[in-house]
Parts: structure tokens; sequence; C-alpha cells
């Protein structure tokens, strides 16, 4: 299984920024897909999550903010971020179990300037 995320970059507060995360190697179209975050000495959190049937749930910290979609037919989930604060900066990481395992992607940097 392959998690590729991707859409990462600079950009100033208040802007906009929209990941991707393609899959390959599993079912994608019943699996729930994970976003996380982490910044360096800090634990990793989750973000927004997106189940098979099209199912959402957001952290507080970004609720109202970030909006998590997927295409089934492209095997990939999408974060589209709006309102970005300095705090969402962080290396942003695409997730989801395979053999009840968590498996992760390689991650995206994100980082937004004041």
């Amino acid at each position: 299984v392959q998690l590729q995320a991707s859409g990462g970059g600079l950009v100033q507060a208040g802007g906009s920024l929209r990941l991707s995360c393609v899959a390959s190697g599993i079912a994608f179209r019943p699996r729930r897909i994970d976003w996380y975050r982490q910044v360096p000495g800090q634990q990793r959190e989750l973000v927004a999550s997106i189940t098979g049937n099209g199912n959402k749930e957001y952290s507080d910290v970004v609720k109202g903010r970030f909006t998590m979609s997927r295409d089934s037919a492209k095997s990939t989930v999408y974060l589209q971020m709006n309102s970005l604060k300095p705090d969402d900066t962080a290396v942003y990481y695409c997730s989801t179990i395979f053999n009840w395992r968590r498996t992760w992607g390689p991650g995206t940097l994100v980082t937004v300037s004041s």
C-alpha cells in the first residue's frame, strides 16, 4: 500500500491550500482515510477523517476552515484548507488502517507565514 500526499507549500495567513493524497495498492472505496499533522517536537494529531460512505469528522481546531473530500474514481482524498493560521504550520500526513496497522504516507509540509 502507498499513500502519497502533495500540495503543501508556503502561504500567508488567511490564505488557502488544497492537499491531495493518492492511495494505491488498497481497496480505496470502502476505506476510511485520515489526515494528521505534526509539528516537530509535538505529537502527531488527527485533523480530519472521511469514511468510505463520505462521512466526515474534523478536529475542533480546524472545523469550519478545513474540508475533506474524496474521489473514489481517482483513489484520492483532498483536504481543502482555508483561513490558514500560523498555528496550522506542520507536516501533513494521510493515513489509513491496512492489515490492522496504521499506514502513513511521507507527508507534505505546510508553512503559514504571519
